[in-house]
């Protein structure tokens, strides 16, 4: 086994940056949660965002905290270290895969903290420009977008497959990106909180309500503006209340669902969390999900 003491010195000094970590598994997968935490998709109501344990939910585990940090490192030995990236710690994360045709463009991404992986790619750290960011970088095949709902792993961490470390490859200090790298990271039609985007959904006035319309649009607003920490519980609040929309004849199921989901990814969250949030607030409501997915 590797000696644990450099990923724990990593960690602590990561943190110490401003940066939230936390210890995947040694086969770069998150660490299996505990008995008492249920899958999102088992449980709405548990909200892995405040969840106060010390390893479960993946990424929602990191923390900048050192006591946490050395117990969690206790807890996984031999894990590989990891950040959770995003908005929550103004980072964006250019992931260069060269086994897919992944190649840093140098008009394109201007020198920044970054580092070599165990794969022999390449991470590009940049400050995050705010609003939503896609998953993939746009016309460049092979490079993806570690973000809001993302993790990268970090240096020391081994990697898995090849046994080659990650590495820094400079002391840079991290760097805001420019537009053009800006504008090539927005999804083709990125939703802003103030106006999800929704496709045009045809509502009937049904159920006694009186505006179909506005109530949607209202619920699709709690969803956007919700403070981060309450975004999942709020669209799976919401899915609920749109479910009963569903059920009064206002709105069909896959219309309800798809703005849902534009809503909830507009907000940061994850495809996953948002996919469980929307079929739990269905299910609450007796609203089939079968085949009506996004």
């Amino acid at each position: 086994m590797p000696d644990p003491a450099p990923t724990l010195t990593a960690a602590l000094a990561l943190a110490a940056d401003g940066y939230p970590v936390f210890l995947l598994g040694r086969s770069k997968r998150p660490v299996a949660n505990c008995p008492q935490c249920p899958k999102a998709e088992l449980d709405p109501h548990h909200d892995p965002e405040t969840c106060d344990h010390l390893t479960c939910h993946g990424f929602y585990a990191a923390t900048r905290d050192p006591q946490r940090i050395t117990a969690m490192h206790t807890a996984v030995p031999g894990g590989l270290l990891a950040i959770r990236t995003g908005r929550v710690c103004n980072l964006a994360v250019i992931d260069i895969d060269p086994r897919n045709g992944g190649d840093i463009d140098r008009d394109l991404m201007p020198p920044t903290r970054a580092v070599r992986t165990g794969s022999d790619g390449w991470h590009l750290y940049y400050r995050h420009p705010g609003g939503t960011l896609g998953a993939k970088l746009r016309g460049c095949p092979g490079v993806d977008i570690k973000a809001d709902g993302g993790y990268v792993v970090a240096p020391p961490s081994i990697h898995p497959g090849t046994r080659r470390p990650y590495r820094w490859l400079s002391d840079r200090a991290v760097i805001e990106m420019p537009p053009p790298l800006v504008s090539a990271c927005r999804p083709t039609e990125a939703p802003t909180a103030a106006s999800p985007n929704t496709t045009a959904i045809p509502l009937d006035r049904g159920g006694g309500i009186s505006s179909p319309a506005a109530l949607l649009a209202a619920h699709l607003a709690a969803v956007t503006s919700a403070p981060e920490g309450r975004r999942r519980n709020t669209l799976y609040g919401a899915a609920r209340g749109v479910a009963r929309m569903v059920a009064a004849g206002a709105i069909t199921p896959a219309d309800a669902h798809t703005a849902l989901y534009q809503a909830g990814r507009a907000a940061g969250q994850t495809d996953r969390d948002t996919r469980a949030a929307i079929d739990g607030g269905f299910r609450a409501e007796a609203i089939p999900t079968e085949g009506i997915a996004a």
